[in-house]
Formats: structure tokens, sequence, C-alpha cells
């Protein structure tokens, strides 16, 4: 395991109290918390600041001056990579899905503000891109949503940090992308009480989070994966992911975002109205994505 050097955000990032919210779902004003990594201080903040600060270390470490990633235009992964690379004095090239658009929005725009280099790949393979760059350019390559093995073990720290924060856990809310978040919270807190749901980034959800929990060295156990609030698929806002963002701002002041938080959310008020979060403390963990609320035209139709 490489050493953590990179410190972009104080630690342990908060946990708070949403009685108002937990009132609207039948839950005890008592008994429904956020964890609010989308507080991190890096341009932005959301969960890949934790992963990141391992995989900058790794790149640190092999003498790179140049990083390469992937991902949708709108990724929050890409725009907190741009922002490392800036704090660190890196070149950033953003190897992302579909065309360049005529006006750069939300996180793309960040991206630019961040001094990252956009290539567009069209209909193109974003992984096979960025493949060839990396040789090219002698790049650090970061996977997709900065997510391996490695990585997840910023979320098995995580992990621990909430049950030092919230010892009566009963369980914990998140959404799985990439699925290193998940993975890492199984790691510390058992299969049991970790409650995925699925945002529709990858093609077998269960299958990406079992087999880095497997690379982790430890158990996977039975996930415990929400497969229902993808809908017609990963770049669609859901009607219920539409709720969630409005009931969780109108309740709580807290904003959510169309792609992962606003489906977890739909996710964790479909399992508090049907009676099947576990009994204990349920926590919500808010793995951030604001800047990519203002790149997604649906949610201001």
């Amino acid at each position: 395991m490489i050493e953590m050097k990179m410190h972009f955000f104080l630690r342990p990032t908060p946990v708070e109290a949403v009685p108002r919210l937990a009132a609207a779902l039948g839950i005890p004003p008592d008994g429904l918390f956020f964890k609010r990594d989308d507080l991190m201080g890096l341009a932005g903040g959301g969960n890949k600041v934790r992963k990141l600060e391992i995989m900058m270390a790794d790149a640190v470490r092999r003498g790179a001056r140049v990083l390469v990633t992937t991902g949708a235009q709108q990724s929050n992964h890409a725009r907190l990579t741009a922002a490392a690379g800036a704090r660190l004095g890196m070149h950033v090239i953003l190897v992302l899905a579909g065309e360049r658009p005529e006006k750069l929005t939300g996180n793309l725009l960040l991206d630019q503000i961040l001094g990252a280099e956009f290539v567009f790949a069209g209909t193109s393979d974003t992984e096979t891109i960025a493949a060839e760059l990396a040789t090219e350019r002698d790049a650090f390559r970061i996977p997709f949503g900065g997510t391996n093995a490695l990585s997840a073990e910023a979320y098995r720290q995580a992990g621990v940090e909430l049950l030092e924060q919230v010892p009566d856990l009963g369980s914990v809310t998140v959404a799985v992308g990439s699925g290193g978040t998940m993975a890492g919270l199984v790691a510390a807190i058992g299969a049991e009480r970790v409650r995925g749901v699925d945002s529709g980034a990858l093609k077998d959800a269960r299958a990406a989070v079992a087999r880095l929990i497997d690379e982790m060295g430890f158990a996977s156990g039975a996930l415990r994966i929400d497969e229902e609030q993808v809908g017609a698929g990963y770049e669609y806002l859901t009607e219920a992911a539409r709720e969630a963002i409005d009931l969780t701002a109108r309740m709580e002041g807290i904003i959510l975002d169309p792609t992962y938080t606003g489906r977890a959310m739909a996710g964790l008020i479909s399992a508090a109205r049907h009676h099947r979060l576990p009994e204990g403390t349920a926590v919500f963990l808010h793995t951030g994505g604001l800047p990519g609320l203002f790149g997604n035209e649906q949610i201001q139709s």
C-alpha cells in the first residue's frame, strides 16, 4: 500500500442530522444523518477527492508530470482530477465521451478553468484513446472514476471514520458508479450495513464491486445493491431522482446531483417508505456532484 502523502481535505468530514427530511420519510428525527463528503475543499468536493489522494501519491512517487483520465462530459472525477493536477503542477488530459459541445457548462466549464486539456472521443472508445495518449505523452493514467483496489482503500478508511462518528450505525446508503466507494465501505463496515444504489455507470455494478473487494483482500459477502433506480440509463434523469433532489433541497437546503446522489437518495426514500431500512442510525453518504447539476439540461426543463 502506498502511503497517503497528499492532503486535499480536512478530515473527518462532518456528519449532520437531517431531522426534517427524516420526518418526511417516517424516520425518527435523530435516525437519519448525512456524511458530508461533498464538503471536501478541492474544487467543489466529492468522494473522488479521497481516492485521488492515494492515486496522486502514486503519480508523484512515479515522477509523473502529465495525467490522463476518462469520463462522461459532466464527470465529477474528471473535474477533481483536473483540480488535483493543478494543485500539484501537473498537466491533465481529459478524454471525454461524445463531441465537444458548443457551450461549456457545469463540470466542463470548471475543467477548462482548471486548465485541463480536452480530448473528445466522439464515437470512439475513451479508454482506448486514453491508453494511446498515456503512451504518446508519457502520462500517468488514472482509471475510470479513479477506481481500482488501491484507491478503494480510501473508502475503507472512510468507513472506519464513519463508525467512529456513528457507533450505532444501522446502514449507509451510497451511489454506485465505478464501484470503489461501495467496495471500500463494505471492506470496513460489512456488506449487511452498506446499501449501494446503482447509477447505471457500469453494465454489472455488482460484479465490479465484488471484484474490487476481492482485490483488496476482503470478502464481499451478500452485496446489497438497489438496481431499481437506473431508469432509462445513466445519462437520463429519473422521476424518482428528481423527487429526491427536490425533497432534500426543500427539507434541508442540501443539493444533490441528478446522476449519483439523486439516485442514491431515491433508493433511500424507497427503502424508508417500504420499511426496508435496517435498525439503527441510517446514514446517507453525500458524494458531491453539484456542478453537474448546472450541466444537465433535463433538470432545467
